[in-house]
Formats: structure tokens, sequence, C-alpha cells
């Protein structure tokens, strides 16, 4: 059991540092059974602090300490305080020079932070405190210093040797080794230092500035994916040009660098100048990667170079104003990617996977606000809530002040901030005051947890024409217990008149209409609208591109849905009356089966999905969309009580009717698309994403219906194809098909032909975990013993046990809690090798509240082993104590 518990770390207890470091000096010595760092820090007491030498406590975790020296001074122990966490000092003046010296193992590093070996590679991973790790230091992001590196190691083995900044001298030295020193002329906290030194092989680029200066960039890569690199690299450099003309922001290094590395808990990290990435996020090619994996790696370039500037050059102030770059940094990612593809489907993605996931964790015990009050392992707060919903307040900061308004905004902020460590306060402050806005009550957002409900009702008025919505606004209670005060919630809305046309917005009070689409500001508890100089009663659209991250309802029937469908202006939200549509018929096949009824599937749900796939004006990104049915995991977030069982059979039952009644129009579109493909080399780009993305759904329809003629097309799908999208669809296809012949040789052929592709590998994995067939656990203990599976490896991890707890919510949630005893033992064992990926796999366990109480005790009782399974990390710690809290 444990005998310390690890404390909390609160907001409200936040004070500068006393002292801060100018520069840092370091020297590393590597070797293949430890490293030695030697470290120089030029530092000085904080004048903010006034008067007086306090102790200098600087952070450090599992060092060997072997010198300290204070002005070239040298320390015997008496001198200092050492203990697990830190190292304490006293010094005399107000100016000093600290040097030490420690003694660290890389090799032995499972935990994957601070300095570590993936595979023959030495690599870093400092974020949030992995510093400590290296060397004694401030490790906190308001410490900033200008850095610089040297490293040395044996040539043979590490010809290249990077760091952050430019480089500035490199040579042999004795024993066959060499060095290289790396100098980063600007002020960083050390979360954002960077080290790799490997055998290593480069694909070089430019990258001409407005300015008209030059940038070299390179991508490092190991030799077997040098050939992967071409997209990353387009990518990179569509970034660049588009934060120069979108936001101004100009790149202010002379070299750019991005290192692909197998392990890494994280997808990438921003370091200045030396991007280290997790493998999975860079490499790319049409017979490896799929559509999907192409755009993330376009999406995870772009956010870590984004970064540049929303991150390290203006940086937070604390961990606690993490959202302040992520938030930001994933809503310019998220721009960037519907500017370079198509917007509608991009937003679609994006509000898919933050009503599914985001909208769990804050129902769930790890609830908290955009920028916490507290926490006891800052690596826990790598959010959805931080990212994905930080990103939709930056959002809603754009939507109300407009494009050019939240452009002057931001300007001010880059400008007011250069260089420093700020908080989310300093953000909103350049907003209001590039603007004139007040954001006072909109602030809200930043500390108030929960997803916010809107409850919409009408009102008309024939004799008056006046048409009215009332808004309604509330928030659940969050294990914090804080009342919830109202927020400023932006509605961006239509009228729809009988033919489906939007019509003219005249607010009472108005002088005039002011055109056909607008943002009402919803900021009281209850707050009423009312529309003038209507003829008719109107049919309204609500909260258009999903303008909040809120939970919106309005007592639309299912003929009006269907209207929507085929008539709203906005993208989104015609996406959007389909699922809600979708959603309707769905809860009524799960109530249906929890009666033990016969499944009878409203044939307005057919018609309309036929209307969709017979429309050949609409993007066929969009028809595929809008084909989706809504995910069992989004149907267990919005469950009271979530019966895993009706769902799937209910899902199950719809997807079999829609594939049988519009087999000939899916066959249609399936035969027309892969005909094109066949013909067509594979292009990475927006039309052809959209092409195989149609073509593959209607492909995992076409194959319920059990034809031969449909397997006979996915087999040619599957032996035929030039890209891992179709192949990888055909095999997900087969697994979950009952032609059991032909899957067992599809996976095998698959394997033989991809065994030396750690990433396509986890793609394997990953499609067989997901398959809701009978015995999903038994396959995935099984998957475990396979040479290509490893519990060190955090892709691995992800791709296999990742997916069946997380998206084979059937299997995953047997009645006899297997899933869960399962998932208990793995989180116990990743305990000891890698406590942050241990603390990611638990999400399933901790959301016990959503089940029927049999689960309920089940998820709780493994929750409990955890926790009695003897010393955790703070990290899994904080996860199971909150869950059973």
């Amino acid at each position: 059991m444990r005998t310390e518990q690890p404390q909390a770390i609160y907001l409200k207890d936040y004070q500068a540092p006393e002292y801060l470091i100018d520069e840092t000096h370091l020297t590393f010595e590597l070797f293949e059974d430890h490293t030695l760092v030697h470290a120089q820090l030029v530092m000085r007491r904080n004048p903010a602090h006034g008067d007086g030498l306090p102790a200098l406590v600087l952070d450090g975790q599992h060092l060997e300490l072997l010198s300290v020296q204070l002005d070239d001074q040298a320390l015997s122990p008496s001198d200092y305080q050492l203990d697990a966490d830190s190292l304490t000092l006293h010094p005399s003046a107000e100016r000093f020079t600290l040097d030490t010296s420690v003694r660290i193992h890389p090799e032995s590093n499972t935990a994957l932070e601070g300095l570590y070996k993936s595979g023959k590679m030495f690599c870093t991973q400092c974020e949030a405190e992995g510093f400590r790790k290296i060397t004694y230091y401030l490790d906190r992001p308001d410490v900033m210093s200008v850095f610089t590196t040297t490293v040395i190691a044996e040539q043979h083995r590490y010809p290249v040797l990077l760091s952050n900044g430019n480089p500035v001298g490199s040579g042999p030295a004795e024993d066959g080794r060499h060095w290289a020193t790396w100098e980063d002329p600007f002020m960083k906290p050390a979360y954002l230092f960077a080290l790799v030194a490997g055998d290593l092989w480069c694909v070089e680029d430019s990258f001409t500035r407005q300015s008209g200066r030059e940038v070299a960039l390179r991508i490092y890569v190991e030799p077997e994916n040098l050939d992967k690199c071409e997209h990353a690299m387009v990518s990179l450099k569509k970034s660049m040009r588009w934060d120069e003309e979108v936001y101004g922001r100009e790149y202010d290094l002379d070299i750019f660098m991005i290192v692909a590395v197998n392990d890494f808990n994280m997808g990438a990290m921003e370091n200045k100048g030396l991007n280290i990435f997790n493998s999975s996020c860079v490499l790319a090619r049409a017979e490896t990667a799929t559509d999907a994996a192409h755009q993330r790696v376009e999406a995870v370039v772009a956010h870590e170079y984004f970064h540049n500037w929303s991150g390290n050059r203006v940086t937070c102030r604390d961990w606690f104003q993490l959202s302040l770059k992520e938030g930001f940094t994933v809503f310019r990612d998220a721009e960037f990617s519907a500017d370079m593809n198509s917007a509608t489907v991009k937003r679609i993605e994006d509000v898919a996977y933050l009503r599914t996931h985001q909208f769990a964790e804050d129902a769930g015990p790890m609830a908290h606000p955009v920028r916490p009050d507290s926490f006891i392992e800052i690596s826990n707060f790598y959010t959805l809530t931080i990212y994905e919903k930080g990103s939709e307040v930056v959002r809603m900061v754009r939507t109300l002040l407009g494009a050019e308004g939240f452009r002057k905004g931001s300007d001010l902020y880059f400008e007011r901030h250069d260089g420093q460590a700020v908080t989310c306060d300093d953000f909103i402050q350049a907003m209001e005051d590039a603007t004139g806005a007040d954001l006072t009550q909109f602030k809200r957002w930043y500390v108030q947890a929960g997803t916010p409900r809107l409850a919409v009702s009408e009102a008309w008025d024939e004799q008056a024409q006046r048409y009215s919505l009332t808004f309604r606004q509330s928030c659940p209670a969050t294990p914090d217990g804080r009342e919830k005060l109202p927020f400023v919630i932006p509605v961006e809305m239509g009228l729809l008149d009988a033919a489906g046309n939007d019509l003219p917005l005249h607010l009472q009070g108005e002088a005039a209409a002011q055109g056909t689409t607008r943002v009402l500001s919803v900021t009281e508890a209850e707050q009423t609208f009312v529309f003038e100089g209507l003829t008719a009663k109107p049919l309204p659209s609500l909260l258009r591109g999903f303008s909040a991250p809120v939970k919106l309802s309005f007592p639309y029937d299912r003929d009006q849905l269907m209207f929507l469908m085929q008539h709203d202006s906005d993208g989104f939200n015609r996406w959007e009356a389909g699922q809600q549509l979708a959603v309707q018929v769905l809860q009524e096949l799960i109530e249906q089966h929890q009666r033990g009824e016969a499944f009878h599937l409203d044939p307005r749900l057919i018609a309309a999905l036929g209307t969709v796939l017979g429309d050949e004006s609409l993007d066929p990104a969009m028809v595929a969309e809008m084909l989706s049915l809504p995910g069992e995991a989004y149907l267990t977030e919005i469950s009271e009580v979530a019966d895993v069982d009706a769902i799937h059979a209910a899902r199950d039952f719809a997807r079999q009717q829609i594939a049988e009644q519009l087999h000939t129009a899916l066959w249609d579109r399936y035969q027309a698309n892969r005909e094109v493909s066949r013909s067509t080399p594979y292009v990475a780009s927006a039309e052809h994403f959209a092409r195989r993305g149609l073509q593959n759904i209607a492909l995992s329809y076409l194959m319920l219906t059990g034809k031969p003629d449909v397997l006979a097309a996915t087999l040619e799908q599957f032996e035929h194809c030039d890209n891992m999208t179709e192949r990888l669809t055909a095999l997900a296809v087969l697994v979950n098909s009952p032609f059991s012949a032909e899957r067992e040789q599809a996976l095998q052929a698959f394997a033989e032909h991809f065994k030396d592709n750690p990433l396509v590998m986890d793609q394997w994995f990953s499609v067989q975990a997901a398959s809701t067939q009978p015995g999903g656990l038994a396959r995935v203990k099984a998957l475990m013993q396979h040479p290509a599976f490893t519990l060190k490896n955090p892709n691995k991890v992800r791709a296999l046990i990742g997916a069946f707890a997380g998206q084979n919510l059937v299997n995953f949630h047997a009645a006899d809690g297997s899933g869960y005893r399962f998932l208990a033992d793995l989180v116990i064992e990743l305990n000891a090798l890698n406590p942050q990926i241990a603390s990611r796999q638990l999400a399933p366990l901790t959301r016990w509240r959503k089940y029927d109480a049999a689960r309920q005790a089940l998820m709780k009782g493994e929750l409990q082993r955890i926790l009695d399974s003897g010393a955790l990390s703070s990290d899994v710690y904080e996860v199971v104590s909150k869950s059973l809290a």
C-alpha cells in the first residue's frame, strides 16, 4: 500500500521564482551504460522578490550528483541539502554561477521522460517536468534562459548530434568520439529543451520567408524511413506560408528540424528549432499510411510549427495556463487544416470527436476547467479539455470579435508578450485592448468545468408576425462542487422558410434586418430573442458551425430534421440534423431491444440517407460523413445509463437495414469511385480523400449483406489497391465479416507483407482489437504474444489495448467483468514501466457511473484493486483516487 499520498498543487499558491537563470550551458557525455551531464547556470536573484537571499531549491529526480561548484568554489555535502526531488543551496550573492555534474541512465529509462533511448537513438521529452530528470534546474515554465548545448558521443554510433537553435561548432574528440555545439539565441524554459543523437539520415529542403531570408528545413529519420518524409516536408512548408499569411508570423531561426522517434509518449513536441515527433505523426507514404494518417501528419506538423509563436516565443507562466498555448495552437492547426481540406468536413470531424470524448471527460471524475485550479500530476492534465475544449474557447473569442478583431487581438498578444511567460488572462486582455470588447463574463469558460446545456424553445405570434426563441442555459455539477454561473454562449443561427431559404433576421429593437446568419450572445440563465417582420412561422437552424461547445436541445420532429438535412445552407447543420435524426431512431431501437420487442426501423432514416447518397452535387466527403451513424461511444455518452448490449444491437440492426435497403445506390457509388481509384495514382489531396472516404464507407455497408460479389470486390480492393487507405479498409471489412477463411488469409498476408514496418503493424493490431466479433478479449491476449507487440512502446499499447478498451465497447464491457480485470492488470504492470501511458489507459474504467449497477460494481472493484496494488505513480494514483471519490 502507498504510505505517502502525493500532494495537490494549487493555482492560488503560485509565486514567482526566487531566482532566475540568464544563461544555461550544458555538456552531455553520452555512453552506452550512462550519461554525464555537466551544467553551468548563470543565475541571479529575481528582482521582483526584493531583498534577501533565500535558499535556492533546484528540481532534480533520479540523478546521481557527482559535484557542485558555486562561483568556482567546490561544495562539500555539508554545504547543500539533497533529497529525492531537489538540491538545496545557499547563495551568498545576488548574482552567481552554479556548476553541477550528474550521472543519469537513459538506457534504462522506460518512462520516456527526460533523456532516454528509443532503439539506438538518444532523445528527450522534457514537457512538462522531464528536464529535472536530466540535471538540477528550476524546472518551471516561467524561468526562461538562453541555452548553449554541447553533445559528445561515439562518432560511429551517433554521427548526428542535435540540439536547439543554430549549430555553432563541431569536431573530433578523443577515442573515436566527436562533439557538436548548438546555441539557441531565444530565451526559453527548460521544457522546450531537446537533444537527439543517432545514426540518422536527413531529408533537406528550404523555405524563403516573406522577409526574403531563407530557412534550412531538415527531417531526420532512421535510414529505412527516408522515403516517407515528403508529405511531412510539404506540410511544413504549407504551415510556414500559412502562418505568415494568416497571422503575420515568420520563423526566427536559420534552421528548422524534425526528428522521427519510435518510442514517444505523445504525438510530437515543439522544442525550439528541434521538434521531436512520434514517428506516426511524421512518416507517411501511400503504401503504408492511410488518408487519415496523411491528414494527421499535416495537422501535427502544423501544430508543432505554430507553437513557435503560440507556445515558444510566448509561453505559459505556469502549468495551470497550459491551454494558453495548447488550446490556441489546436485552434490554429484546425483552421489551417480547414483551409487545406474541406472546412465543413474538418469541423464535423472535430465536433464529433469533441462530443464523444471531451464531453465524456467533462461528465467524469477527472472533469476540470480549461484552466484547472489544482493537480497532483501535471501529465494527467494534457487532456481533451485543455486541448480541444480550449480550442473551442478560442474559437468563441474569434466568433464574438469577428475575424478582423481576432487578428488585431492576436497581433497585440504576440507583440506585447514576445519573450514572456504569461497567463490566459493576458491573452484575453490583449483581445479586449485590441477591440474594446468586454470579455469579463466570457472568462468563466476558463474557470468553470462541465459542458453547458442550452435548452431552446420557440413561440410564434402570427398576428404580430413575431417569432421568439428562448434560451435556458445550465451546467451539471462537477467534482469541484463549484456553483455554475451563466456562460457567454455565442449561438450562430438562421431562420428557414417553407422552401428552405434563409430569411433576413430582424431582431426586435433594431432598425432593420442584418443578414441571414448572425450570432446571438446568450449571457443569462434565461434569455429571449424576438424576430420581427416574418410572414410565416420559420424553422430555426441553431448553433451553426457548432459555434459553442454546448449540448443544445430543441424539439425538432423527424420531418423537420429531414428538411434541415436537405435545405440548411450551413453544411455543419445539415450533418447535425442527420445525426439528430439517427440518434432519435437509434434510441427508439434501443428501447425496443430493452423491451424484448422485434426491431422496427423508422423508414425516414433510410429515405433521408438515400437522398444524400443520390445527391451527386454533394462533396463526397460530406456524403461519407452523413452516411456515418453516431458511434457506440457517442450513444453511450448521451445515455443516462448506457445499455452496452442494446446500443450495439440497435446500431448493428440499423446498419444492416441501410445496407440492404440502399444496396443498389451503395454499390453504384462504390463501383464508380473504385474505378477511379484503379485508374488514378494515389494523391494526398482533399478531393482524393473525399472519393476514397465515400468508396470505403459504401464498402463497409455492402459487406453487411454478405453477398458474394461484395466479397469479391473487397478481396480485389485488398489485393490490387495502391494505398493503405483502401487496403486497410478492405482488411477491416473482412475482419468484421462472416467470411472466416478469407479473413484469416488476409490478416496473414497483411502481416507477412508489413512485418518490418512497425506503424503498419500497429494498424493491423488495431483492426483486430476493435472488431466486435465475439471473443475480442481472447484475440487481444493472443496478439500481445505477437513478436511485433511490446508494452514498452506507447504506440503498441494505444494500438492494441487502447483500441480494445476504448473502441470495442461490446467486448470490453462483457458482463463478467473480464475486460475490466484485463485492463486493471495492464495498468498495474504499466505503472512500473511508464506511468504516463498507464494513467491514460484508465479512462474507460473511470466512467463507471455511466453503466448499470452490476458493471459499476465490477469497474469500481478493479479501480480499488489498482489502488491497493502497491506503490503507485502520482499519475495513476491521481486518476484512480479521483475516480473512486
